[in-house]
């Protein structure tokens, strides 16, 4: 059966998260539904992560088995036409070879997450990013966020249902940046590693803006990270400015895009 790589875009807000859930609106079901729309019968698709109820994805990767042999770009417009009017879109489209895999052959996962800082309340961006009405100190999280880089149990910033085998993760990058703009500052947190632990970068963000506000000092969040205890994680943030960025590969799936075709 003829494999293709879908690069997803949506908004989390309306749904339960990525992964199906029985009666409960979810991304994975959206698009599977669109697929049966196009080919009869049930679909099953993988994704890259299994992004949580209210994250976004800007980059989501997926794959999906079709019975047609179809031309990428057909496929995309068809699975967009058939997802309206949720807020998932196909971005781009690929075929790949029959033991390529959205989420094993994936080599590092980009994450992206906005925080504002204003106290008018957000209104194009609300639901869209976390929101806080006190001003941050950008040079103490960036100072905090080093701690956490590198080969680490990170027992303390993961979620207690937390499934994976072993808490010890490599965080690649965690770099953290003002955005100044009219409608008010931005901090943008750009995390970058193969995997994350559930609740992992809503864990990092609660705690760093903590440090960000002066409540904890740079150092703590290094005592944090060593006590390997969930007690010690600062607040977990809200998921509404999580955004699922990018996926690498060995091979960019998308070299030619739909929109090349």
């Amino acid at each position: 059966m003829p494999r293709y790589a879908i690069k997803v875009e949506y908004d989390g807000a309306p749904f339960v998260g990525w992964q199906r859930q029985a009666d409960q609106p979810s991304v994975q079901g959206a698009i599977e539904a669109a697929l049966a729309r196009l080919e009869p019968g049930p679909h099953t698709i993988a994704a890259a992560g299994r992004t949580d109820a209210g994250v976004h994805g800007l980059g989501q990767v997926a794959q999906c088995d079709m019975v047609r042999d179809w031309e990428p770009f057909r496929l995309s417009e068809a699975l967009n036409y058939h997802l309206k009017p949720a807020p998932v879109a196909i971005v781009d489209c690929a075929r790949v070879a029959e033991d390529w895999h959205a989420r094993f052959s994936a080599t590092r996962r980009h994450y992206l997450f906005r925080l504002l800082m204003r106290r008018a309340p957000a209104t194009h961006d609300k639901g869209l990013v976390w929101q806080v009405r006190h001003d941050l100190d950008v040079d103490a999280m960036r100072e905090a966020a080093a701690y956490l880089v590198g080969h680490h149990d990170f027992t303390t910033f993961r979620s207690t249902i937390c499934q994976a085998k072993s808490p010890v993760k490599t965080l690649d990058a965690l770099d953290i940046t003002r955005v100044d703009r009219r409608a008010g500052a931005e901090i943008h947190f750009h995390l970058r590693a193969r995997s994350f632990l559930h609740n992992q970068v809503r864990s990092f963000v609660g705690t760093l803006e903590r440090v960000g506000a002066g409540t904890w000092r740079p150092e703590d969040v290094k005592t944090a990270l060593q006590a390997r205890d969930r007690a010690a994680c600062g607040p977990v943030c809200p998921p509404q400015g999580l955004y699922l960025a990018a996926v690498d590969y060995p091979e960019d799936p998308f070299e030619i895009t739909c929109g090349s075709a």
